[in-house]
């Protein structure tokens, strides 16, 4: 097929700049629209960003020129929005009214009643509020937002055991990789030498996103999950990579080697598709009591899948184990990418 014309709202950004390194060479999808802020609008592409990724910015990207972010400016139908919070309510609003279809890293719409907040091995049944929600407010378009970064590593470890033995309450802690703050993030002084605690917002973020994205679809209505969540969230001096200890009280009993089982069987729909960015295996099981490590294994699947180890028993609850996942590839940029790729295969888009 011919590629579907895509843009990024935020381009210039971090995670803007994430969105073009995974779609620049995309097999369905072409980059044609890069929009930013007055202050980056109608410059050459390679001379309004400060590149920060390892890979070089693409030639044909960098002589893309800047456009504003505004709706009358956006020729692709389908763009991934990298918008900071702040921005993202109003101008995502705009660009779906519109007939845009959006794709968002940004936090403002994650919990809103009818807009769905996906991970696609979890919950791709959800993509069908998108009716209701353009009933509902009017839109032309569409948004659909990924989960925050830490949300979607814990979900992706959590959603097999939940089918499989079911989930009681769930305990984590997170030691959160400096990237997940953007550019140029925390400032050395303060995270050198130090761990620094989330602010309480990010961890209400990872006790109540898990509930919508594991929880119900029915007659356009979400209804969560039933099980507690208790999260401890810190920024910690690592660059990629989010670490969560996790504690889990299983509703029925398993053994360890029923969980490495049903961690290393987990094949959903994205994987039964082959879409082009979805992992396969989507949860890695890695072995040895050191692992897993942000050095060592952020990058499994290309930075899409979930690193999971130290699989034990837990003295409060039934089991405990860590996990690691890229943080700004599948929990930002990448989660964004499938969720689309998902919806061409489903004939959302066209």
């Amino acid at each position: 097929m011919s590629k579907i014309p895509v843009g990024i709202l935020g381009a210039t950004g971090a995670v803007g700049q994430r969105f073009i390194q995974l779609v620049s060479d995309h097999p369905w999808f072409q980059v044609t629209d890069l929009l930013a802020s007055e202050r980056s609008a109608g410059k050459r592409y390679g001379d309004a960003v400060n590149w920060i990724l390892d890979t070089p910015l693409p030639t044909d990207i960098a002589n893309l020129a800047v456009k504003l972010s505004e709706p009358a400016q956006a020729e692709a139908q389908v763009l991934f929005s990298a918008l900071p919070s702040g921005q993202a309510r109003e101008q995502e609003s705009a660009f779906a009214t519109a007939g845009h279809y959006i794709f968002s890293n940004a936090s403002p719409y994650r919990m809103a009643a009818d807009v769905p907040l996906v991970i696609t091995e979890v919950n791709p049944d959800h993509l069908g509020m998108v009716r209701h929600q353009r009933a509902n407010r009017g839109w032309e378009g569409f948004v659909v937002c990924n989960a925050n970064c830490t949300t979607t590593h814990l979900v992706c470890a959590l959603h097999p055991l939940y089918e499989a033995f079911g989930i009681e309450k769930v305990f984590v802690a997170t030691l959160q990789a400096s990237s997940g703050a953007g550019y140029p993030g925390i400032p050395s002084l303060d995270l050198i030498d130090n761990i620094v605690p989330h602010d309480y917002g990010e961890e209400n973020k990872v006790q109540a996103e898990p509930l919508k994205i594991m929880g119900g679809f029915e007659e356009g209505q979400f209804s969560d999950a039933d099980f507690k969540i208790s999260a401890h969230c810190h920024r910690v001096a690592v660059t990629d990579g989010h670490f969560e200890a996790v504690s889990v009280e299983l509703s029925n009993k398993a053994s360890e080697q029923d969980i490495i089982e049903v961690f290393k069987s987990y094949r959903k729909l994205p994987q039964e598709l082959n879409l082009p960015s979805a992992p396969d295996p989507a949860v890695v099981v890695v072995e040895g009591m050191f692992r897993p490590q942000p050095r060592l294994d952020r990058m499994v699947g290309g930075g899409m899948a979930t690193a999971v180890g130290r699989i034990r028993p837990c003295n409060l609850f039934d089991w405990r184990f860590s996990l690691l996942g890229h943080n700004t590839i599948r929990g930002a940029g990448g989660g964004s990418i499938l969720n689309a790729e998902l919806m061409v295969h489903e004939g959302y888009i066209s």
